[in-house]
C-alpha cells in the first residue's frame, strides 16, 4: 500500500461510527468556518458560553501563564482580556459558567496535575465581568484534595440545579468521577468525594492516539439532561434521565460524536441553550468546532 493509500485508509477508518450497534447521534458536526483570533491565546484549556450573551465565549490558557480570562465571540473575534484578582494560574485546566442566584459566574479550575502530587487543587469562582471590565475579583475559592490521593484533573462542570461541581480524573484507568459542593459553608479546604465512573472505555481512534482516551474538558447542558466529555479524539454525550444520578449515567455506554479532527482539543461546552456544543484547541488561531442538534 502506498503512503498516500495508507494515510487515506487512516482518515477512513478516523471518521467512520465507532459500531452499527449506536443509535445516530443526536449533534451533527458543521464544518468549522471560523478559527479564534486571540494573539495571547495559544495554550486554550477551558471554554465556557456566557450565561448572558450566547454570542460570547470566555477562554483560559494552560499552565504557567497569566491568571487573565479571555473574551471572544462566537464569530472567533477578540473582545479582550480580564486580568482575575486573587488568583494564581498554576495549572489552570477548565472552564464553566453557570447562574446562581440569577447572577452569572464562572468558575476556574486549577486542577491541573501532571504528576498527581499536588498537596491541593483549588477552584476560583468569579463574577462573569462585563463589558467593560478589565480586571474582576474572586468571589469565593474551594480549596481541596481527592479522597483518593493526588489527582490530575482537565474535566471540570457545574450542575447549577444541583449546586454541585462534577469532576473526572485524568490519567486514571477507569476515569474517575468526584463531587464537591458549588457554594461551600466556611473556608476551610475540602475533600472532593469519589461518586463514581466511566465504566465504558472511551475509543483513541484507529489506530489509537496517544492520550486519546483520557477525558481532557467537561460540560453539563444547562437543563442537566448531557454531559459532554471530550478527549484528544472526539466527543462523547452521557444522557441522563429525570432523577437520575449522574453516577448512573456516567456508568453507561456513551454516545460518539463524529470526531472533532483538531490537533489538541481540550475544552468542551454547550451553548446556553443546549443546542450546539462548541469544542477548540490548544494552538494559535485554533478553529472552533461546533456540533448542532439535529432531529432525535
Amino acid at each position: 500500500m502506498s503512503a498516500m493509500l495508507a494515510r487515506f485508509a487512516l482518515v477512513c477508518l478516523t471518521i467512520l461510527p465507532i459500531g452499527a450497534e449506536e443509535a445516530a447521534p443526536p449533534f451533527v458536526r458543521q464544518e468549522p468556518k471560523v478559527s479564534l483570533h486571540l494573539p495571547a491565546v495559544s495554550e486554550a484549556s477551558g471554554l465556557a458560553v456566557s450565561p448572558k450573551n450566547p454570542d460570547r465565549l470566555w477562554i483560559v490558557n494552560d499552565s504557567g501563564c497569566s491568571a487573565d480570562l479571555y473574551r471572544a465571540g462566537t464569530d472567533g473575534s477578540d473582545h479582550g482580556k480580564v486580568a482575575v484578582q486573587g488568583a494564581k494560574n498554576v495549572d489552570w485546566e477548565d472552564l464553566s459558567s453557570f447562574v446562581l442566584d440569577g447572577k452569572p459566574y464562572l468558575l476556574i479550575a486549577d486542577t491541573g496535575d501532571n504528576n498527581s502530587n499536588r498537596p491541593q487543587s483549588q477552584l476560583y469562582i468569579v463574577p462573569e465581568p462585563k463589558k467593560k471590565d478589565q480586571e474582576v475579583a474572586v468571589a469565593w475559592t474551594i480549596r481541596f484534595t481527592f479522597e483518593d490521593g493526588p489527582r490530575d484533573c482537565e474535566s471540570v462542570a457545574v450542575d447549577e440545579k444541583a449546586g454541585k461541581i462534577l469532576l473526572i480524573s485524568k490519567r486514571t484507568s477507569p476515569p474517575f468521577l468526584y463531587e464537591l459542593p458549588l457554594k461551600p459553608a466556611g473556608n476551610e479546604p475540602l475533600v472532593a468525594r469519589k461518586i463514581g465512573k466511566i465504566t465504558d472505555p472511551l475509543s483513541s481512534g484507529m489506530p489509537p492516539v496517544p492520550y486519546g482516551t483520557q477525558p481532557c474538558g467537561l460540560d453539563l447542558s444547562p437543563d442537566g439532561k448531557l454531559a459532554a466529555v471530550v478527549t484528544y479524539f472526539r466527543v462523547f454525550l452521557f444522557p441522563r434521565s429525570e432523577g437520575e444520578s449522574w453516577e448512573t449515567a456516567f456508568a453507561r455506554k456513551p454516545v460518539a460524536l463524529e470526531p472533532h479532527r483538531l490537533r489538541q482539543a481540550e475544552s468542551v461546552c454547550f451553548s446556553r441553550d443546549g443546542a450546539s456544543i462548541f469544542v477548540d484547541s490548544e494552538g494559535a488561531k485554533s478553529p472552533l468546532v461546533c456540533w448542532r442538534r439535529g432531529k432525535e
